[in-house]
């Protein structure tokens, strides 16, 4: 886990050494651990490091092969690195290091591409080939480590995060309004190549690009996965069941390689319990170093409030033994780390769950360098609540009326409540999308049959963003992120499954619920609500941070925006306060647009 830049010049341009200096002290807190950069002829490459695996001077980077024709930076893990570089070492290649970079290395020399269909792990790396003269980038099959990048001044810049590319004085000088538009009208953001910078793109989930002396090639997309359409077959329940919670183990069990202290995110809901439960028969059969005799797990906390998931945590740990801490984020801190949260994340993000993330990684960083995640297991297997709309819908378009009446009969005995506010919500979001002023095009998550939904959340319109604030989040305090639930074995056979083992009788997550019997509480395992780390927003935006929200739509700036009508917007936050308007997110949105604006572009230095 590190961070990573660098420069290619068109015409025989020669890389701005003070530029790659700015760019990599941008991005100091993902790598405290050394830093390196590599320049030769037109390109330049900077790389901050976080000392993961091979802790010793063979790690570092910039890194080169054997007769210094190619040069590697690279942000992420290969897991299955140890297996691969058995496999290259048979087929003649000499290894200095014990690392997975200079296995990638090795990988494109045998692979070239191809190499990509090897790996499983998360990366974003730019690989410079002087026998090409040409620069390979690639990122992960979903995403989880970012890879932006811009050209000017002739030269094709990049790194892994935005603020970086802000040093060059030409890029990113204007939002993007289109992108802003649709994260505010729809809290739809990283489903595509833009970002809400004008100019600067990223490479997609699943995608790679190569830069010549002519400039950019098409990036293209070097994987992809069919979600099953299929309601019915295939294996019977005991073996999904048995095969689902093999591949979770091993899928845990090389997430935990590592030489340095591995923790687990423990939010009391079903996909982080697991992993938690699982490290902890890892630990008595396979002893990983990394974890230790005791797991580390971290949780947030709400006394009081319906948010609170303390009794899960509570019974996860009572049943395996873990060493638990716990934060309770509080409105009054909030008001005090937003500045630094908007500008670590470079973009505005949706709400302020993602403070409840943020304040669990610090936490964690106090103990461990690495901890696991469970993103990624709701849109493989069916796991939020609005997801059964789109599978009922397709149930009709097929004909299935006895199937559909059983899921709607399930759905609502166990979520009417959900669907009752739901559709309120629905309403009050399409009024408030009145607004926004700048164009958005619309994006419907929910449209569809559930195979291309699952599909859709996967690769655009929800589990990048998700991973975008987890990679920024962790980064933040220096910490490295893994997602088992995201390991290419494991999403494979997932999307293989058809859909009743995700979605069955109104309960979600049918296939994993039972993998995990007898693994974790039952109390956990037959949770119906879906959580994860989230905040009391609507109370503390109603009460507690009412000044905070009320100086923000008061402000001079704010009211100066074309993007939204300012009266209207303080009209409806008024509106809200008196009880007379329900709360959804848009107001949070609106408000957190300003707050970037104001980081990125009002005072650019500060950026």
């Amino acid at each position: 886990m590190c961070g990573i830049a660098g420069q290619y010049c068109y015409a025989r341009g020669r890389p701005d050494r003070r530029l790659l200096s700015a760019m990599s002290e941008r991005l100091a807190h993902r790598g405290p651990d050394g830093e390196g950069t590599h320049v030769s002829g037109s390109v330049g490459l900077v790389h901050r490091r976080l000392a993961i695996i091979d802790l010793s001077p063979d790690g570092l980077q910039p890194m080169t092969n054997e007769d210094g024709t190619l040069w590697l930076v690279f942000n992420g893990e290969i897991y299955n690195f140890v297996e691969l570089r058995e496999e290259l070492a048979h087929k003649g290649h000499t290894f200095y290091s014990k690392s997975d970079t200079e296995v990638i290395l090795h990988a494109y020399e045998e692979w070239g591409y191809e190499c990509l269909f090897r790996f499983n792990g998360m990366w974003a790396f730019a690989l410079w080939d002087e026998k090409k003269q040409e620069l390979f980038c690639a990122r992960d099959r979903f995403g989880i480590k970012p890879f932006y990048y811009a050209e000017a001044g002739g030269s094709f810049l990049f790194a892994s995060e935005i603020k970086a590319l802000l040093t060059h004085p030409a890029v990113g000088k204007h939002p993007n309004q289109q992108m802003l538009g649709t994260y505010l009208a729809w809290g739809v953001q990283d489903h595509c190549s833009r970002t809400m910078f004008e100019g600067i793109f990223q490479i997609e989930p699943a995608h790679a690009l190569v830069v010549t002396k002519d400039g950019i090639t098409p990036p293209f997309r070097y994987w992809d996965v069919t979600v099953n359409p299929a309601i019915r077959g295939g294996e019977d329940d005991a073996t999904v069941a048995a095969r689902l919670k093999t591949l979770l183990r091993e899928a845990t069990r090389i997430h935990t390689r590592s030489d340095v202290a591995v923790g687990t995110c423990l939010s009391g809901g079903i996909d982080s319990s697991a992993l938690t439960a699982t490290i902890n028969t890892l630990i008595r059969s396979d002893a990983p170093g990394s974890v230790g005799e005791r797991q580390k797990t971290f949780s947030v906390v709400f006394p009081g409030t319906r948010f609170d998931e303390s009794r899960y945590i509570d019974e996860v740990v009572a049943a395996t033994g873990v060493d638990a801490d716990r934060t309770e984020p509080a409105p009054g801190q909030l008001q005090k780390d937003i500045g630094h949260l908007v500008y670590l994340q470079d973009e505005p993000f949706g709400s302020l769950s993602i403070y409840a993330q943020y304040c669990v990684m610090r936490l964690a960083q106090k103990k461990v360098k690495v901890v696991l995640d469970g993103q990624g297991a709701d849109e493989l297997l069916g796991g939020y609540l609005g997801y059964q709309g789109s599978y009922i819908r397709g149930l009709m378009w097929n004909l299935r009326w006895g199937t559909a009446a059983g899921e709607i009969a399930g759905s609502l005995r166990r979520h009417r409540a959900f669907f009752a506010s739901a559709r309120k919500q629905l309403a009050v979001r399409r009024t408030r999308r009145g607004l926004v002023k700048c164009p958005a095009a619309p994006v419907d998550r929910y449209s569809g049959t559930l195979d291309c939904v699952l599909h859709r959340e996967l690769f655009s319109t929800n589990l990048p963003a998700l991973l975008h604030y987890e990679d920024r989040n962790s980064m933040a305090f220096s910490l490295e992120s893994r997602v088992p639930y995201l390991d290419v074995r494991l999403v494979e056979y997932a999307a293989s499954l058809p859909l009743s083992q995700k979605i069955r009788g109104g309960c979600t997550k049918v296939a994993l619920r039972a993998a995990i019997r007898g693994l974790v509480p039952e109390s956990v395992r037959c949770r119906g609500d879906k959580m994860g780390f989230v905040t009391p927003e609507e109370c503390w935006i109603k009460e507690e941070l009412r000044a905070f929200m009320l100086d923000i739509f008061s402000s001079e700036s704010f009211r100066s925006r074309s993007f939204w009508d300012a009266d209207a917007v303080m009209q409806d936050y008024e509106a809200f306060l008196a009880g007379t308007a329900p709360y959804s997110p848009e107001i949070w949105r609106i408000a957190c647009a300003e707050l970037w604006l104001r980081t990125f572009f009002d005072a650019p230095t500060a950026a």
